[in-house]
């Protein structure tokens, strides 16, 4: 279904991930609802000034009732579900608050769209952590986790698949591998920490032996995904997604691809403070591409120049305002 006129709920909207669909979203002429608990005032969302387009409102998706509030006062159409506690190492310190952020506000959100009984979709962002250890996962392979972060998303989308099983809810869930792009202030991520190390001239932690291997996926190609989903929910619903690239690197390699193309040398050190974390995962995307004719437009290549000078910029506004 296309979205233009239609009164759509994005959970996680003021996060990295969520701020670029707002963004797509507006732009096709949607009315875009957005929750959230607090702004960062630095954050992409209010950097792009994407607030005075949306209706913003201060709600806890952990608490039921809000939620409902919220699905049932806009009249929502449709939902997409981005807000997580999405941070390996806080689940490890945190994990009552990860659960109750993924798997509470997951089930509240899906709970609410039954009972108001209008939804038209229900579009559930997922990880690759899902599959807990498999170092290559299709969709098709079960769920896994060992450790809080992953036994979260694990459990999010069961719950997502049982609502459409049950109740017949419209859902799809649709698994990223890791996500990179303009926008991301989340810096012990990798490549955000590793621009940052450049522009600032300073020292990149590397959590890992350097040796660990993730699938890299650029933000505007994820938002697409999510579009294409939207569109086709009718014929999809029910149905999981793995969405990602072939650029599956480890992140030595990735730093190399960086330098060589900006020129750039990034100072780091290994300091293998990683917990919980696994060594090795890579998602296969063949199905959406067969049913939906998704594929990623971008890479690292095409990309970096112009993420770096976003970081650039940004970290020139955060210094001037300080």
């Amino acid at each position: 279904m296309g979205l233009t006129g239609k009164n759509v709920l994005v959970t996680g909207g003021t996060g990295f991930i969520g701020s670029h669909l707002v963004k797509r979203l507006i732009n096709d002429k949607a009315n875009v609802i957005v929750p959230y608990q607090s702004l960062n005032p630095k954050s992409y969302f209010l950097r792009q000034r994407l607030a005075r387009y949306v209706i913003l409102v201060q709600k806890d998706l952990k608490n039921f009732k809000r939620t409902l509030d919220i699905v049932t006062k806009y009249e929502i159409d449709f939902i997409f579900h981005l807000a997580a506690q999405s941070i390996v190492p806080t689940a490890y310190y945190n994990p009552l608050e990860t659960f109750e952020t993924n798997i509470i506000g997951t089930a509240n959100v899906l709970e609410a769209a039954r009972l108001y009984g209008k939804v038209q979709g229900i579009i559930v962002v997922s990880s690759d952590k899902a599959y807990g250890k498999i170092p290559k996962a299709s969709e098709k392979d079960p769920l896994s986790g060992d450790h809080p972060y992953e036994t979260s998303k694990a459990a999010c989308d069961l719950i997502t698949t049982t609502y459409f099983k049950t109740y017949n809810l419209p859902t799809v869930v649709v698994r990223f591998g890791n996500v990179y792009g303009e926008g991301d202030i989340n810096f012990s991520r990798i490549i955000p920490g590793a621009l940052k190390a450049i522009v600032k001239r300073d020292v990149l932690d590397v959590r890992s032996d350097g040796k660990y291997i993730r699938d890299y996926v650029y933000v505007k190609d994820i938002v697409e995904a999510l579009i294409v989903c939207s569109k086709n929910i009718q014929k999809i619903k029910g149905e999981v997604f793995n969405v990602s690239s072939r650029e599956n690197l480890s992140v030595l390699a990735l730093l190399g691809k960086i330098e060589k193309k900006l020129g750039r040398k990034i100072k780091y050190r290994i300091t293998k403070s990683a917990i919980n974390e696994i060594p090795q995962q890579s998602i296969n995307f063949n199905k959406i591409r067969k049913m939906l004719a998704w594929k990623p437009a971008s890479n690292i290549d095409k990309t970096i120049k112009d993420i770096y000078e976003w970081y650039k910029e940004y970290f020139q506004e955060v210094k001037s305002s300080s």
